[in-house]
C-alpha cells in the first residue's frame, strides 16, 4: 500500500476524528505540552514556565486525575532525562526505561480515555544536544538522523501512542516514520503530527531550560526554518501532507499567524495544530504580572487569533487554566 493512501491514522481515535472539523475554541482542541522526567518521584518546578513542572511516573496519577477531572483529553510528551548517559545517536530516546517509554503505558493504564501523543527528536538525548546525528564537520548527516527518528517513532507507537510528532525538522522524516508505522502494521493506528512549520525562533529559551535541550555547540539554524522564510514554510507544508503528515503544525504560533494562515490553505483537508510555545506563555504571563492586562483576557486573546487564522489544535501550557475557564 502506498504511503499516500494511508488515512486511518488521522482518525483512528475519537479525539482525533473531533479534529477534522473546525470550530470554536472548546477542551478537545486542547492538548497540554508535559515534562517527564527520568526521576520517579519528580515533581520539579520549572523558573521560567510558570506554573509548570518535571514529573516523573509516580507522580503522574496524582498530576493528572484532577485535570482528567476537568477535561483534560490529550497530552504530548517531553523526556527529560537527567540520569542517563547520552551518546551521539540518541539511544535513551526509545530505551524501553526511560522516562516516555514508560510514561505511556503508566497513562494508559490509569487514564486510558487521553490521546496520548509523543514529541519525537534527538536533542534531549545526544550527548551534542542536536537533533539528528552530525558529521564529522559537526553538520547534520540527514539520511541516518531520518533513519534514527523513524526509529524512535516507531518504538514509541509500539510502546502505546496514540500520535507521534517529529519536531526535529530532518528532511524527509515524514515519509521516513510514516514508511516505518505502515511496516509495523501501525500506519492505521498511529496519528503522524509533523512540526511542519518549525522555525528558528528566540522563544524557546524556557522549553530549553524545562527539556535540558540546549545544543552543546552552534544552533539548529540550519534545520529549522529562519523566520522571515515564508516560501520555505510553505514548501515544507506542501511536502509534508505529500509524504503522509495526518496533522500539520506551526510553531511558534503568535508571531506565524501569517503561516498558519498559509498552512489552512495549503492543507485544507488536514487538521492544522500550532505551538504556543515557552517563551510566548512566558511573555503572557510576564505582561499580566507587569499589569499590562489581564491573564486570562489575554490568554483567550491569544488563543482566538490562531484558531481565527485556521488552527483546530492547540499545544498549550494554558490547558489547565482553560479547563477551568471553559466551564466559567
Amino acid at each position: 500500500m502506498d504511503i499516500s493512501s494511508i488515512l486511518q491514522g488521522g482518525y483512528h481515535h475519537p479525539l482525533a476524528r473531533q479534529w477534522q472539523s473546525r470550530r470554536q475554541l472548546t477542551k478537545s482542541m486542547l492538548m497540554y505540552p508535559i515534562f517527564i522526567t527520568d526521576e520517579p518521584d519528580a515533581s520539579v518546578e520549572i523558573a521560567s514556565l510558570p506554573g509548570q513542572r518535571r514529573w516523573g511516573i509516580n507522580k503522574l496519577e496524582g498530576f493528572l486525575a484532577p485535570l482528567v477531572k476537568k477535561g483534560l483529553q490529550s497530552v504530548i510528551l517531553f523526556g527529560v532525562p537527567l540520569k542517563c548517559e547520552k551518546d551521539e545517536r540518541g539511544t535513551p530516546a526509545d530505551d524501553p526505561s526511560g522516562p516516555v517509554m514508560l510514561a505511556i503505558k503508566k497513562i494508559r493504564e490509569l487514564f486510558p480515555t487521553i490521546y496520548i501523543a509523543c514529541d519525537v527528536c534527538l536533542c534531549e538525548y545526544t550527548d551534542h544536544g542536536h537533533c539528528g546525528l552530525l558529521k564529522t564537520d559537526g553538520s547534520i548527516d540527514n539520511s541516518p538522523s531520518v533513519d534514527r527518528i523513524a526509529q524512535v517513532a516507531v518504538n514509541y507507537a509500539k510502546a502505546g501512542a496514540h500520535c507521534v510528532a517529529p519536531s526535529d525538522m530532518m528532511d524527509g522524516r515524514i515519509k521516513g516514520i510514516k514508511r516505518g508505522l505502515i511496516d509495523a502494521k501501525l500506519g492505521n493506528k498511529c496519528t503522524l503530527m509533523s512540526y511542519s512549520a518549525k522555525f528558528a525562533s528566540c522563544m524557546y529559551g524556557p522549553f530549553r531550560d524545562a527539556a535540558g535541550s540546549a545544543p552543546s555547540f552552534g544552533d539548529r539554524k540550519c534545520y529549522q526554518l529562519p523566520p522571515a522564510a515564508k516560501g520555505l514554510a510553505r514548501r515544507a507544508i506542501q511536502r509534508d501532507t505529500a509524504e503522509g503528515a495526518d496533522i500539520i503544525m506551526v510553531k511558534p504560533a503568535l508571531p506565524y499567524l501569517d503561516v498558519i494562515a498559509d498552512a489552512a490553505e495549503l492543507a485544507p483537508n488536514h487538521p492544522l495544530a500550532c505551538y504556543q510555545v515557552s517563551g510566548e506563555f512566558a511573555m503572557i504571563h510576564a505582561g499580566a504580572a507587569a499589569g499590562v492586562y489581564d491573564l486570562r483576557t489575554m490568554a483567550f486573546e491569544s488563543v482566538d487569533s490562531m484558531i481565527r487564522a485556521g488552527a483546530t489544535l492547540i499545544l498549550t501550557y494554558f490547558t489547565p487554566e482553560f479547563l477551568e475557564w471553559l466551564d466559567n
